[in-house]
């Protein structure tokens, strides 16, 4: 329950240290790309707290994820880019800790 909690709670960190006079906008953003996860609708079973997400779910494949980090560097996708990484980097330490590897 806190890995899902750290998806709605990095993401506010983040807009409230770089975002502040677009925040609403920017944290409405970075939370839509939470929808990444639908991809775990195509696994059976739907959720497994012992399954690292990364490697395993179509959308957290290693080149899906650096084409997340490429879209960092381009304007007017480096709020999904982030939203995107950082959604990637949550659920790759949540492997970590949950199986001591951090990725599948």
């Amino acid at each position: 329950m806190f890995h899902i909690a750290l998806h709605f709670i990095a993401p506010l960190i983040l807009v409230a240290a770089f975002y502040r006079n677009n925040w609403k906008q920017a944290y409405l953003i970075l939370i839509s790309t939470m929808l990444v996860d639908l991809d775990h609708l195509m696994a059976n079973p739907i959720y497994d707290p012992n399954r690292c997400s990364i490697g395993f779910h179509p959308l957290h494949q290693f080149w899906f994820i650096l084409l997340y980090l490429l879209l960092i560097f381009f304007p007017k996708s480096r709020l999904v880019g982030l939203g995107l990484s950082l959604h990637m980097a949550l659920d790759s330490i949540d492997c970590q800790t949950t199986n001591g590897a951090w990725s599948n």
